[in-house]
C-alpha cells in the first residue's frame, strides 16, 4: 500500500463530505483511507456511515484534540506514506496520489497547497528547507507525504495545540536531518482560515516555546535578529564575505553616502 490517507475531523459535516469525495475520486488507487472523527453531533456520524463500505478503518468518539486524533489515525496506518487531509481540506484534482507516484524518494515530500480564500498558491516552500526558513514559518501540512517509520516511532506531540507538525518538521528536517523534497505538484485545496490562522497569537507562542526548548538561546539569537529581514542582501552574505577587497569599497561607499545625507539634512 503506497498511501494512507488521513481525515480528523469535528463537528463539520460539509467540510467531511466534501474531503471524503475528493480522496475516493483520486485515479489511483494504491491507498487506504482512515477517518477520525471526534464524536460529532452534527451530522458527520451519518456522513461517515454513507461512505463506510468505501474506508479502511473510521471511528467516532472523543479526542484530546487534533494531534491526538492524528495520531489515534497514525497508529491504524499501514501505507508506505501518510497524508493528513482533514476536513474541508481536498486534494487539487483527482489525480493527485497518481502525479505523486515518480517522486516518492525521500522521507518527506511537498508539494504545492491552493488557498481558495486568496485564489492563488500560498506557502513559501524551498527546495532545501534551512533553520531560517522554519524558523520564519513552515511547510504546507495538508501537502506533505510523510514516511510512515517517521510518524510510527514519533507521534506528533499532543501536548501542543497548533504546531505540533511544525515542531515535527523541525526534528525530523534539521535536528535528525531527514531526507526532504519540493515539487510542482498541486496537492491540496483549502481555506486559509485553520485554527492556526485563526488563533495566530497561540501558534506564535507555541512555536516560540518549542524553539527555546530545541535549541539553546545562542543560537537562537542569530536568527531572532534576521526574523524580519527581507533584504535580497541577505542571500548574498556567503559571496559577499569571500571578497574583502569589495567590502571595502561598499563601506567606504557606504560611509560617504551617510555623510552626504547628514549635509542635505542641514
Amino acid at each position: 500500500m503506497t498511501y494512507s490517507i488521513i481525515t480528523v475531523n469535528y463537528n463539520n459535516k460539509n467540510g467531511l463530505e466534501a474531503t471524503i469525495k475528493s480522496v475516493l475520486n483520486q485515479t489511483y488507487n494504491g491507498y487506504e483511507y482512515i477517518i477520525i472523527d471526534g464524536g460529532s453531533t452534527d451530522g458527520s456520524l451519518e456522513i461517515i456511515k454513507k461512505y463506510a463500505s468505501k474506508l479502511t478503518y473510521w471511528v467516532s468518539e472523543p479526542d484530546r484534540g487534533i494531534y491526538h486524533a492524528m495520531n489515534k489515525g497514525i497508529e491504524k496506518a499501514t501505507g508506505k506514506y501518510l497524508n493528513f487531509m482533514n476536513s474541508g481540506d481536498c486534494f487539487f484534482d483527482s489525480n493527485v496520489l497518481q502525479n505523486m507516484q515518480n517522486h516518492l524518494d525521500c522521507d518527506i515530500v511537498e508539494g504545492k497547497v491552493y488557498d481558495l480564500s486568496t485564489n492563488r498558491f500560498s506557502f513559501k516552500s524551498t527546495i532545501s528547507p534551512t533553520m531560517m526558513f522554519f524558523y520564519r514559518g513552515g511547510l504546507g501540512h495538508q501537502a506533505c507525504f510523510i514516511l510512515n517509520r517517521l510518524l510510527s516511532e514519533e507521534h506528533y506531540d499532543e501536548n501542543l495545540c497548533l504546531a505540533a507538525d511544525w515542531k515535527f518538521f523541525v526534528k525530523k528536517i534539521i535536528l535528525e536531518n531527514c531526507s526532504y523534497r519540493f515539487v510542482e505538484i498541486p496537492v491540496v485545496s483549502f481555506e486559509g482560515n485553520g485554527e492556526s490562522t485563526k488563533n495566530l497569537r497561540l501558534y506564535e507562542e507555541e512555536r516560540k516555546r518549542t524553539l527555546e526548548h530545541l535549541f539553546p538561546p545562542r543560537i537562537l539569537a542569530d536568527y531572532e535578529r534576521f526574523y524580519d529581514k527581507e533584504s535580497p542582501m541577505i542571500d548574498l552574505i556567503p559571496s559577499f564575505n569571500k571578497t574583502s577587497g569589495l567590502q571595502k569599497v561598499i563601506i567606504a561607499l557606504t560611509k560617504f553616502l551617510i555623510k552626504t545625507q547628514r549635509l542635505f539634512k542641514r
